[in-house]
């Protein structure tokens, strides 16, 4: 389909394709393997300037907006969806700055994470916090100056790996909701540490670890907004964040897509390649059809939140739940149709079949993104009475 890119966003995409193919995937099978941190490939987005994609330019980025980011995710994502998870999960800690920072904060902050010297990453998830975000239970208690946090947060991208963090803490449970407040915090900050790193199913390149607070200090300038926002800087961010994800997605259904197609041209059975028997056909055409409707989906997100459209929680949760959806229907067909060898660990698909699940999980299930569509259904409905 012809979606009108730029020709800026056409460059970009033969950058991360190039860097996909030439850097990603001789080393894609080892980093699975040993569940190791990609910092020689974070270096080499990071000399591509792909990290400052979505940050303006008076802070040391490339200017660009959502659009960007997606584009580089999916086309990253092709190839690994664990190692492009570096570039997305950077961008999940930096758009609080972004969105809520202030002047002094973005000046200090932004240019190093533009530059991909430092990573950034997102602290709302709990034990007992997960869909529901209003259950957080980290605190951070006023004194004087200083708020002090205690608490942990669970299953944190980029978690260890990054220097920058945005977290969201309770300063008055009687509040509930209203009570959260969003930080930044930094590695090293004395009492904020890091539990074990995560043995996971898939994107294993990418760093799941623990945040421990414990009694850690932080000054009230490092406050995102002001006090009792944080709830609304943790929702802002995610629809902004969302379609990243949905890159993610959209970027491995993509890649197991064409893994599947070639692999059906080769393979003869019965005297004939198996594309041309019509079981196998129909499944390809699905797959195709799929995933070229889950990148309308979004592209067209992503081109409503640059545009500076404000309600765009429906829209973003729709591109997040459809190309999760996808991705994980297009990789089981691709482990299908590669038959008993797609169960292999020396062929792709099986990877990417384990790396989309996580895709319909984190950042809100899809569950709940289902809510957040029927809710907004209901406010459009109600507004029209």
């Amino acid at each position: 389909m012809e979606y009108f890119l730029t020709d800026e966003q056409k460059m970009i995409i033969e950058l991360a394709h190039k860097i996909a193919v030439e850097k990603i995937a001789p080393v894609t099978e080892k980093y699975d393997e040993s569940g190791e941190f990609p910092w020689d490939i974070v270096k080499v987005m990071s000399d591509a300037d792909l990290f400052g994609l979505y940050i303006p330019e008076a802070y040391g980025g490339m200017g660009g907006g959502v659009m960007e980011l997606v584009i580089a995710v999916e086309e990253l994502s092709r190839i690994c969806g664990g190692i492009s998870l570096s570039l997305a999960a950077t961008a999940l800690g930096t758009f609080p700055i972004l969105l809520f920072g202030t002047e002094e904060q973005k000046k200090k902050y932004l240019p190093p994470l533009a530059k991909g010297t430092k990573l950034a990453a997102f602290g709302l998830t709990e034990a007992n916090a997960g869909s529901d975000a209003s259950g957080i239970e980290t605190t951070a208690k006023k004194d004087g100056d200083y708020y002090i946090l205690n608490g942990t947060k669970q299953w944190i991208t980029n978690g260890g790996e990054a220097d920058t963090y945005t977290i969201i803490a309770m300063t008055d449970k009687k509040k509930g909701a209203r009570g959260a407040t969003a930080f930044i915090l930094e590695k090293g900050m004395p009492g904020f540490s890091f539990g074990k790193k995560e043995n996971k199913m898939g994107i294993r390149a990418s760093a799941t670890r623990e945040l421990v607070f414990s009694d850690c200090k932080v000054h009230k300038n490092q406050i995102l907004g002001r006090e009792g926002m944080g709830f609304i800087v943790a929702m802002k961010t995610l629809d902004q964040s969302r379609p990243g994800v949905a890159a993610q997605a959209l970027g491995i259904a993509q890649g197991a897509f064409d893994k599947a197609i070639e692999y059906a041209r080769q393979r003869v059975q019965f005297g004939k390649p198996i594309i041309s028997f019509q079981a196998v056909s129909h499944m390809l055409a699905d797959m195709a059809t799929q995933t070229e409707a889950a990148r309308a989906l979004v592209y067209e997100c992503s081109r409503l939140i640059d545009s500076g459209a404000k309600d765009v929680s429906k829209l973003s949760a729709m591109a997040k739940v459809f190309a999760s959806d996808v991705a994980m229907k297009v990789t089981i067909d691709a482990v299908q149709v590669f038959g008993g060898y797609g169960y292999m660990k020396e062929y792709p698909v099986e990877k990417m079949m384990r790396d989309a699940k996580i895709t319909q999980i984190y950042e809100g299930t899809n569950q709940i993104q289902r809510n957040v569509i029927a809710q907004e259904l209901i406010k459009e409905q109600a507004s029209k009475k």
